[in-house]
């Protein structure tokens, strides 16, 4: 499409509430979303998100923040700003999510890998993530249009962009995020400072963090991190821990195991649900379900079309180049990166429908399952197993954006290639910063490159907790220093996690429980009890065998007041609007302490940096 027919398009859409914005549709249109995009929200969600991995080892995408921001900027369009705003939480997105990657920068520090130029770890990301967006854009048609799988936090972002045409609700959000974000600022240099607030080990952004996940997952990582931590003597007299070793050591393995075998049940009822879900997706009801979508849905929105030969021949161009920068750079051999690149293609679609289902995509136990199943084709080398896992690992995560945000997309009508585009931009840049970001934190904070896999408990830092470094490093060297132990610790942690999630699962799906659930308080109340102290998710529960104890504790204290205060909000009055969960007032401020003590925090370093240099 020539750039006079998307001029075109735009004057006929023209909504813009001032003349002097750039038209929507031209080039200073698209250049003022991809600036915001991918200069201003992209690295400030990627800064975050870093942040968290380093300090607590999982991160929270950024698309709300980004998106609520993003729609301050295309206000003055009307009703089409929510496109642009899309778009720019579609880049801002992608930096971040690059950004989050940084971790893998560490375990590579920590396993004493000898230095990669800057430029080979960067070629090699990038390769890894345009690929990956290739692949996830690859199935959209199927989960996003075909299966019409929810994506919740996609239908979330996308309620969001419609709700915020409304000025006084736009004002209130953004209050809310930078009200969070100035007293996670404040609170990270105070918990820096104050050695008060360092005895009890703050940590504002964790306590963010549990106050956008609540108190069904809070409190049930505080639950496990103590039996974990109860446990420690025993581990010690059976030899699977030494006298002084962190609990977190042995831990690790059983909660690994955990995910493992929840993860085991989920994706089995989830493949159950999608098959029959295609089966039952007949053309003729599919044509009378399309006949019932709001027209801005179907259509391909102002911008080009899309062409499924360009995507494959991106797809294959993408590919190859992964394939050749890991034999090149890191002497991978071609067996082990085919099969890396193999499992890419099944774990996007497999982890995509987790997302579209759950809103959970299990990055980790992707790089986990990589590990396990090239050690068993004869794997020894933890550093080959590093890099040919970082394929799985990075792919999923941007495939999993990839049709997360295209969701949002479809449901709104934004067009799907400009979509395609600007998550090709933000990748761009998020290889470039991911690398920039962990060199910064390491070089700012040294402690951070410190192996905390060989650290007794006084030794261990409590406010860089960083758990999936600890984990991906954890597995990796057991490649080479297989013990016993270690195996029967996963196996435990197996049949723990897939016991539980079985139970949980049959309990929840009977009809005459979810009855007594709704029926009243009483309901309410034993449902909680069997979220928090009966049957516990796995994937909570997991949390506190990953991370020192303070932090576990943090984490359960912000669910608990979140959980509380929503519980006991006043009714909402007649006539008003449901707001989507990622819209609660507590779900905002958490966000922002997350990025205010993530920014606190580089400010610190960056400051110390300086006076060292």
């Amino acid at each position: 499409m020539s750039l006079s027919s998307t001029l075109a398009q735009g004057a006929a859409l023209d909504t813009r509430r001032w003349a002097w914005l750039p038209p929507v549709g031209s080039a200073a249109y698209y250049l003022l979303l991809g600036v915001v995009g991918m200069l201003i929200l992209g690295p400030l969600g990627g800064i975050t998100a870093a942040f968290m991995n380093f300090s607590i080892g999982f991160y929270v995408g950024g698309q709300v923040l980004a998106g609520i921001l993003g729609s301050v900027v295309t206000f003055g369009y009307g009703t089409e700003g929510k496109h642009g705003a899309n778009y720019i939480q579609t880049t801002a997105a992608s930096v971040a999510g690059m950004m989050a990657m940084s971790t893998l920068v560490q375990a590579m520090v920590w396993m004493g890998m000898p230095p990669v130029p800057t430029w080979q770890l960067v070629t090699y990301m990038l390769c890894i993530g345009m690929m990956a967006a290739g692949i996830g854009m690859l199935y959209t048609p199927i989960l996003v249009e075909r299966m019409q799988l929810t994506f919740p936090s996609g239908l979330a972002v996308a309620n969001i962009l419609r709700a915020l045409t409304d000025p006084v609700l736009l004002k209130q959000s953004v209050s809310r995020l930078f009200g969070g974000m100035a007293a996670g600022a404040v609170g990270g240099i105070a918990a820096a400072k104050m050695a008060v607030l360092g005895v009890i080990e703050l940590s504002t952004s964790t306590f963010g963090a549990g106050l956008i996940v609540g108190a069904r997952v809070g409190i049930p990582a505080i639950l496990g991190g103590l039996v974990f931590w109860s446990l420690a003597p025993y581990f010690i007299s059976i030899g699977w821990l030494k006298e002084g070793e962190p609990f977190r050591k042995i831990a690790f393995l059983i909660a690994l195991g955990m995910i493992l075998g929840a993860a085991i049940v989920d994706l089995t009822l989830i493949m159950f649900r999608a098959v029959k879900r295609l089966s039952s997706l007949a053309a003729s009801t599919r044509a009378s379900a399309a006949a019932q979508v709001p027209a801005e849905r179907v259509g391909q929105g102002i911008g080009p079309r899309a062409s499924m030969p360009r995507l494959l021949l991106w797809v294959g161009c993408w590919t190859v180049a992964t394939i050749v920068a890991g034999m090149s750079f890191f002497n991978e051999p071609l067996g082990y990166m085919l099969l890396a690149v193999g499992l890419v293609y099944v774990f996007a679609i497999v982890n995509g429908i987790s997302l579209g289902l759950t809103d959970q995509n299990p990055i980790s136990s992707a790089f986990v399952v990589t590990v396990l199943i090239l050690a068993g084709i004869g794997l020894k080398d933890p550093m080959l197993g590093l890099m040919a896992a970082m394929v799985v690992f990075v792919s999923s995560s941007v495939a999993g954006d990839m049709q997360q945000d295209r969701s949002t997309g479809w449901r709104l009508g934004s067009n799907r290639t400009v979509q395609f585009r600007f998550q090709v931009a933000g990748l761009l840049l998020g290889a470039i910063l991911a690398v920039a970001i962990a060199q910064l934190f390491m070089t700012a904070y040294p402690v951070l490159k410190l192996d905390q896999t060989v650290m007794s408990e006084s030794e261990a830092p409590a406010q860089w907790t960083s758990a999936m470094t600890f984990k991906f490093v954890g597995v990796l060297r057991s490649l080479t220093e297989p013990k016993a132990f270690q195996t029967t610790a996963i196996l435990i942690g197996l049949g723990i996690g897939f016991g539980t999630e079985l139970l949980r699962k049959l309990i929840k799906a009977n009809a005459a429980y979810q009855r007594f659930v709704k029926a009243g308080r009483k309901g309410f109340a034993a449902d909680f009890c069997v979220d928090v102290l009966l049957l516990p998710s796995p994937y909570a529960s997991s949390f506190g065998g990953f991370v020192n104890l303070p932090t576990s504790a943090w984490f359960a204290a912000g669910g608990t007041i979140s959980s509380l205060i929503n519980t006991l909000k006043p009714k909402r009055k007649a006539g008003e609007q449901d707001l989507p969960d990622d819209m609660s007032s507590t779900s905002l401020v958490g966000g922002g302490l997350i990025a205010g003590d993530a920014l606190a925090a580089l400010g610190l370093g960056l400051a110390g940096l300086a006076a060292v240099l």
